[in-house]
C-alpha cells in the first residue's frame, strides 16, 4: 500500500512486489505517484506489479488505465475480470488493454485475474480465464477472490480444479498465479500445483488483517522459509 510496506516486503525477501489499494477492492487501485515511488526505491533484480482495479467494461477508460501504469516502470499489470459477463466481450477487452501497455513497452507482463467465487460475485467462469488470457496475448493467468471475508481460495474451487486451472494455463504458454487470502499453510499445496506465482497480502499483515494491517518483514519472510523449505522437500523427492 505504501512505501513503508514496500521496504518491509523487500526485507522479508519477497520476489515480486504488488502495489495496490485494498480498501477500493481485491485488485483496487493505488495512486500513480505511490507506484511509482515504490518503483523507485524498490531494488532491479525484484519484480514491482500493480493493479488497476476489478475494471468495468469500458475498455477506452481501462486502456488509457493500463497505459497510464505501463508509463510508471513495473515489471507486471494486473487487471481484474470481475464487470465483464461474456468470455467473448472479455477477450475484446483485454486484446485492447494489451495494446495500449505493450505498445508503450513491449516487455511488461500483463495478468488476467478471474476470481474463484465467480458465482457469488456474479464473473465468468474462473476455469475460462486461461483461454481468455491466451487469446488477448496476455502472460499471466491468476486467481483471487472476490469477496474477501472469511473464505479462501479453497473453499470454491477443489484442488483438482486449481490443478486443472494451472495446467491449463501451462498448455496456453501462460504463467498461473493463485492468491485469495492464501495463508501460510496453504503455500505447500499451491506450490504442489505447479503453481509459478503465490500472492499473498492478509497472511504478511499484523493481526492478519489487510485493510488495517501492515506488511511486516517477520511474516513475509515466514512465508518465504516456508517455500524455501517446501522446494527442498520436493528436490529431494525428486
Amino acid at each position: 500500500m505504501n512505501e513503508k510496506e514496500a521496504f518491509e516486503a523487500v526485507a522479508g525477501g519477497a520476489d515480486i512486489i504488488d502495489v495496490k489499494n485494498p480498501q477500493e477492492g481485491p485488485l483496487g487501485a493505488n495512486f500513480p505517484w505511490v507506484i511509482k515511488r515504490i518503483r523507485e526505491i524498490t531494488p532491479k533484480n525484484i519484480q514491482v506489479s500493480c493493479t488497476i482495479g476489478e475494471v468495468p467494461n469500458l475498455p477506452g477508460s481501462m486502456s488509457l488505465a493500463a497505459l497510464g501504469a505501463a508509463s510508471l516502470g513495473v515489471d507486471y499489470i494486473k487487471v481484474g475480470l470481475c464487470g465483464i459477463k461474456t468470455a467473448q466481450e472479455c477477450v475484446w477487452f483485454l486484446q485492447n488493454v494489451n495494446r495500449a501497455a505493450k505498445e508503450y513497452n513491449p516487455k511488461i507482463k500483463l495478468v488476467a485475474v478471474g476470481y474463484a467465487d465467480a458465482e457469488r460475485a456474479g464473473t465468468l467462469d474462473p476455469m475460462l480465464i486461461p483461454e481468455i488470457a491466451s487469446k488477448a496475448h496476455f502472460d499471466v493467468a491468476m486467481l483471487d477472490t472476490a469477496i474477501k471475508d472469511d473464505n479462501n481460495l479453497f473453499n470454491f474451487l477443489t484442488s483438482q480444479q486449481l490443478a486443472k486451472f494451472v495446467n491449463s494455463s501451462h498448455t496456453f504458454g501462460l504463467e498461473a498465479a493463485l492468491a485469495g487470502s492464501l495463508r501460510k499453510q496453504d503455500l505447500p499445496l499451491v506450490y504442489g500445483l505447479g503453481t509459478d506465482i503465490a500472492g499473498s497480502r492478509g497472511a504478511v499483515c499484523t493481526n492478519n488483517d489487510r485493510i488495517k494491517g501492515q506488511i511486516t518483514e517477520k511474516q513475509v519472510r515466514e512465508l518465504v522459509e516456508i517455500l524455501k523449505q517446501t522446494e527442498h522437500q520436493a528436490n529431494k523427492r525428486a
